[in-house]
């Protein structure tokens, strides 16, 4: 309800509804000289002001009774844009955050909210509602949207004849369940009789772009939407100054300076693993146990120079990027993604090929997704000798994103330093060998001393109690050990009181117990209360983390029992679905509660937040 609508601008009283007032003559009057005064912008405000003071008081009986048409207007919705973001790693974060300022930059009256702290009710009282959401797991939905995702499925969800709402979708075309958050919140408005007022996006993992074009679009129609209505007057915080944010970001990162990057790993091991210290000195960056280090990386140049060999280029043709003029060669390095990957690049390049071996891959989806994760761009682009364009080419590869990497540091412990632990993907193709992008980059063709673009993605789903009397336990198997490294730095800094607990599997104790040293020093100083290890190939039955987790599940459900916090880091794929059925038999068999009990038990640990994983 607009105030200014009922209002001239000059007062006129003739121009007043004829509804039985509640106000008296005077402060009848005083409302009039008041309104005179103010800009349509300023009515506007006062309106929305007025309307929200009265959402929380109760009525009053004495006052008089609205007729009809005054109750309608009454129990019309706020016009305004309402922001919802699903995230769990902050990419929906983000996006939600510059649509905010992009909506409020166009003076349309803007909230944003994380969507653990959104009402599902509160939709029916929405005029115009955008969802943006990332899809975590195996389509699951991220743990700051549980309650939201399941609400709106319940009976209890309202119908939302009057809602008006687009949702942007942000997954990686890799995985089977992509973007599928994003569908079914999709699904679940429209089911409840809300109206899309502009097509949903999903968005693959080179998400800036295409995610920009559709927000610009949406903001139009909301603008227009509400153009009947005064806009709101907005109050804008210089750009990167807002409180509590770094002025470095994803697209302004800090150049930062390698310290040490030193393989954790023994001489005889299968895997090649690197801690990496960054130095911070003089950024005023600032980060939290839980959160990630994005890094920005440059692909081989020997990478680079094969992928143009296999499509006759000679690395000296140009292509406009971002409107730069570019050699192919310099902007294979820099600008895209060149190592793993996707069903896309498969798909367009048996297209472009017509390899008949692709092209049968094509019509298998799982296949597909199977063939694209195992296998680098340059093997596909060898399965048929094809040349291509420079534009064709860049036409195939996704734009290149930073990495991110769970912080394996407390700056309690380090100060102005940050630690990663890295896991260098390598394995042998035929006669030659292939490494990952990033990771291959900071072990070898990075040395100590050179620069390295980095930002902080902070990540609230995954964070330590606040009460340092709270128990936690610890599940990092593999380099999933780093956010734990951070925990009990940060937590023996503060020294918290509280039990910990860690559980680190990896593949032998001789050669892969990751930080050893270290763990047994926090043992020895109490800052670790238990360790508990699974090395998988020490025996010859494999031992993994989740087995280690129900021999202990008498202990472990008595820790639950007694508030205990779970954390869960690593692999999406096998490990942490593992790991959470042992978790529901932990409490099926000593919690005594049936399957259907068991897994509503551990659902309720994570909208507690009590339950919280970082996988990937």
């Amino acid at each position: 309800m607009s105030l200014n609508k009922n209002v001239s601008s000059q007062g006129n009283t003739s121009e007043l509804p004829s509804v039985a007032s509640p106000l008296n003559d005077q402060q009848l009057n005083q409302l009039q000289q008041t309104v005179t005064d103010l800009s349509s912008q300023q009515l506007a405000w006062v309106s929305g002001y007025f309307w929200g003071l009265a959402q929380h008081q109760q009525p009053v009986a004495a006052a008089a009774p609205m007729n009809q048409a005054a109750a309608a207007v009454a129990a019309k919705p706020a016009g305004k844009l309402a922001i919802i973001y699903a995230s769990q790693t902050g990419n929906a974060k983000g996006v939600a955050e510059v649509l905010e300022q992009e909506a409020k930059a166009q003076g349309i009256a803007t909230q944003l909210f994380d969507a653990s702290d959104y009402k599902g009710k509160n939709l029916a009282k929405e005029t115009h509602v955008i969802i943006v959401a990332s899809t975590n797991g195996e389509g699951e939905a991220p743990d700051n949207a549980i309650e939201l995702h399941e609400f709106l499925q319940s009976k209890k969800a309202p119908k939302l004849p009057n809602l008006q709402y687009g949702v942007i979708g942000l997954g990686d075309s890799s995985y089977e369940f992509f973007c599928q958050t994003g569908k079914d919140f999709d699904q679940y408005l429209a089911k409840q009789g809300a109206t899309s007022f502009i097509d949903r996006i999903d968005c693959d993992v080179d998400y800036e772009a295409p995610a920009g074009e559709w927000r610009a679009k949406a903001l139009e129609v909301v603008k227009e939407a509400l153009s009947s209505g005064a806009e709101a007057e907005v109050v804008q915080l210089p750009v990167g100054q807002a409180a509590g944010h770094s002025q470095y970001t994803k697209q302004n990162p800090y150049t930062a300076t390698l310290l040490t990057s030193q393989k954790i790993t023994g001489r005889d091991s299968g895997k090649d693993v690197r801690h990496i210290e960054v130095d911070l000195d003089g950024s005023g960056i600032t980060y939290q146990p839980g959160d990630a280090l994005g890094v920005w990386y440059e692909n081989s140049a020997e990478l680079a120079n094969a992928i143009l060999a296999k499509v006759g280029l000679s690395g000296v043709e140009s292509i406009d990027v971002d409107g730069e003029s570019l050699s192919i060669h310099s902007a294979l390095v820099a600008k895209y993604e060149i190592t793993t990957a996707n069903p896309q690049f498969v798909t367009k390049f048996a297209d472009l090929s017509a390899s008949k071996k692709l092209q049968k891959l094509v019509e298998d989806k799982d296949k597909l997704r199977e063939y694209a994760g195992n296998t680098q761009i340059v093997d596909v682009l060898a399965e048929k000798k094809t040349k291509l364009t420079a534009e064709q080419l860049v036409g195939l590869l996704r734009r290149l994103t930073p990495r991110l990497y769970s912080i394996a540091s407390a700056q309690s412990e380090v100060d102005e330093e940050v630690h990663l632990t890295v896991g260098v993907v390598e394995y042998t193709r035929g006669e030659e060998t292939r490494f990952g992008g990033a990771s291959s980059y900071l072990s070898h063709r990075l040395e100590e001393g050179g620069e390295v673009k980095v930002f902080i993605e902070n990540n609230n789903n995954f964070k330590l109690p606040q009460d340092d009397n709270t128990p936690v336990i610890m599940i990092g198997p593999g380099t999933g050990i780093a956010p734990f490294r951070s925990f009990i730095q940060e937590r023996d800094n503060r020294d918290a009181q509280g039990k910990s607990w860690l559980f680190f599997g990896d593949r032998t104790f001789t050669q892969d117990f990751l930080y050893q040293v270290e763990w047994q020093k926090y043992l020895k100083s109490g800052a670790l209360s238990q360790l508990d290890v699974a090395f998988s190939r020490d025996q010859q039955e494999k031992v993994y983390v989740q087995h280690r987790l129900l021999e202990n599940g008498q202990q472990l459900w008595q820790w639950i029992e007694d508030g205990a916090y779970l954390y869960v880091c690593g692999d999406a794929t096998r490990m942490a679905k593992d790991v959470h059925e042992a978790l529901i038999e932990v409490a099926q068999e000593h919690g005594k509660l049936s399957k259907e009990q068991a897994e509503e038990f551990i659902t309720t640990l994570r909208k507690e937040k009590r339950y919280q994983r970082d996988v990937y």
